[in-house]
C-alpha cells in the first residue's frame, strides 16, 4: 500500500486512544472501570447518563517543520472525565484520573494505522494539563486531561 506522508492522523490517533483506555476495566492496577463507555466524541456533563465515562476530542494541531522534509506534528486531545458517586464524586474522579494517567504514561509510543492501514507509532504522548470541578457538581464529578501527541 502506497504511504501518505503528508496528512494528519487525528482521527486515527483519537481511535487509537480511546481503545487503549478501554483497558480501563477495574482489573489489575485499574481501579475504574469504564471499558464500556470511552467515546471518541466530547459530551457535556449534562448529556452524560452512564458513569463512569471518557469522552475525547482532538483539537488544535500544530507543525514544526525539520530539515530534510520532516515534519514534526504536535495534536492537542481533550479527554473529559466523567463520574457520579453519592459518597465522594472527587475521589472516585481522582481515582479515573490516575487510571488514565497510567494508560497514557505506559503507551507513549502507541501504534495507530492511517486510512491506508499503514501502521505508524507515535513519538510522545504528554499530559499538560489536568483540571476538575473540585467538587462544585458533587454528586456528579467532571475533570479534564489535555494531552499532546507528538507524531
Amino acid at each position: 500500500m502506497a504511504s501518505r506522508d503528508y496528512t494528519s492522523r487525528r482521527s486515527n490517533i483519537l481511535d487509537a486512544l480511546v481503545v487503549k483506555l478501554k483497558d480501563i476495566d477495574g482489573s489489575g492496577a485499574f481501579l475504574t472501570d469504564v471499558a464500556n463507555n470511552v467515546h471518541p466524541r466530547l459530551k457535556f456533563w449534562d448529556e452524560v447518563v452512564d458513569f463512569p465515562a471518557l469522552h475525547l476530542n482532538a483539537g488544535g494541531e500544530t507543525r514544526e517543520y525539520q530539515a530534510g522534509g520532516y515534519k514534526d506534528r504536535f495534536l492537542s486531545v481533550t479527554i473529559r472525565c466523567y463520574v457520579s458517586d453519592e459518597e465522594n464524586a472527587t475521589e472516585a474522579l481522582n481515582v479515573l484520573m490516575e487510571d488514565i494517567e497510567t494508560v497514557v504514561e505506559e503507551n507513549s509510543r502507541l501504534k495507530y494505522y492511517d486510512k491506508l492501514n499503514n501502521e505508524y507509532n507515535t513519538q510522545q504522548i504528554s499530559i499538560v494539563s489536568i483540571n476538575t470541578d473540585e467538587g462544585v457538581l458533587e454528586p456528579l464529578g467532571v475533570g479534564e486531561i489535555q494531552i499532546e501527541v507528538r507524531y
